[in-house]
């Protein structure tokens, strides 16, 4: 390229007339908006933090601490990875930063009294609460407990009607007392159980009279009324208590290990132990008690059945009292399924051509006697809901306080 001022130019060409237009720029300047593949400004906030504290705007005003902020942002997926993005180490860290950023004006304040300006941590249940639920935990037990004794002093005294009528105020009134037990306290299950009452109606029907029902079905019966052993309902009655307070326990623990947790993978590692300990605490102090109501009631043998069907009990109440009652119910259901599918099996297998479908009831009765068919379907189910609860309960969302 030449300047204007070089000689080799013609001096005609150096002067252009006044009245030709100006030659538009052949290259515009450069913008330093960035352009996406569509033609479109590529815009991104420098704080990633604010977007995140609009879109969950109103989790973060509700919270009362920033460890409810963490189990609502580990609820709609977020991780300890997923926090990186936002420039910090893990979601715990993410949650204090939102909760220092919402306005205290719009934060609801956190029940309690205040000192000053300083507030006073609230106290956890005291003891006139904790006697309160451990008072209607031992109700079930009790009134089964006065039922059965009054049968068993009664006995050749009152008739077979009147001794009917007992049972069933007795019964009547057990499920009153569970009813409240479960209404309050530890067992107590914020967004209801759904079907699992039903199911577990069925469960202890056939705890009691199933044996002796898939007994005479595989003699050719049924045929007449069938006597019950009342022995587990009355075992996993009086464990209601040490299902409570087991619960209460795990409930406790788990929190103050989510207090102290700065990773949801350091939490879930150290809430697993504690569910398990838990169910082990549960089961130790089960088997006393149906032994004991066994030998009570003049039965023998080891109650395998009702020690798998009070673990599954229990570990299915602890998921509803934390917020998830679906996988508990889905456990019952397929419980019930199993021990109504052994008779029907073994009536269906009565009709011409289809003799097979009784042989795996066959083969598992005389392995392990009829108690074997409901110590499969509650130990199987248990086995699998304790599983999920291994996954669901080591989760920060499971243990937000209401």
């Amino acid at each position: 390229m030449t300047r204007p001022d070089d000689p080799a130019i013609p001096a005609s060409a150096q002067e252009r007339p006044a009245s030709a237009p100006e030659r538009p720029a052949e290259i515009r300047p450069r913008t330093t908006a960035r352009r996406t593949p569509g033609g479109a400004s590529r815009r991104g906030p420098a704080d990633p933090v604010k977007t995140l504290l609009h879109h969950h705007r109103d989790l973060c005003e509700r919270a009362v601490d920033p460890l409810e902020i963490a189990a609502g942002l580990e609820a709609h997926g977020l991780t300890d990875r997923t926090a990186a993005r936002y420039r910090h180490r893990d979601v715990f860290a993410l949650a204090e930063e939102l909760y220092a950023r919402v306005p205290p004006r719009t934060r609801a304040p956190a029940a309690g009294p205040t000192t000053g300006s300083v507030p006073v941590p609230v106290p956890g249940p005291d003891a006139d609460a904790r006697a309160a639920w451990t008072l209607l935990a031992l109700l079930p037990g009790a009134a089964c407990l006065a039922t059965a004794g009054v049968l068993r002093v009664t006995e050749g005294v009152l008739g077979d009607g009147t001794r009917a009528l007992v049972t069933v105020v007795g019964a009547v009134l057990a499920c009153l007392a569970l009813r409240a037990c479960l209404a309050r306290g530890p067992l107590r299950a914020p967004e209801g159980a759904g079907r699992a009452g039903m199911y577990g109606c069925w469960l202890l029907s056939y705890a009691v009279y199933g044996e002796e029902l898939l007994a005479q079905v595989m003699t050719g019966g049924p045929d007449g009324p069938w006597d019950g052993t009342p022995a587990p309902l009355l075992g996993l009655a009086a464990a209601v208590a040490p299902a409570a307070w087991c619960a209460h326990l795990f409930t406790v623990h788990a929190q103050r290990r989510l207090a102290g947790s700065r990773a949801l993978e350091e939490f879930g590692a150290g809430v697993r132990p504690l569910l398990l300990a838990s169910v082990t605490l549960f089961l130790g102090a089960l088997l006393p008690l149906l032994l004991l109501a066994d030998l009570g009631l003049g039965g023998s043998g080891t109650p395998v059945a009702a020690a798998c069907l009070g673990v599954l009990f229990f570990v299915a109440r602890l998921l509803a009292a934390h917020g998830l009652p679906e996988p508990g119910t889905a456990a019952l259901a397929a419980a019930c399924a199993v021990e109504a599918g052994a008779p029907a099996l073994v009536l269906a297998a009565r009709l011409p051509g289809l003799e097979p479908l009784a042989r795996p009831v066959n083969a598992l009765v005389s392995t392990g006697g009829t108690g074997a068919v409901s110590a499969l379907a509650c130990g199987g189910a248990a086995v699998g809901l304790l599983l999920h609860a291994a996954f669901a309960l080591s989760r920060a969302s499971a243990h937000t306080r209401s």
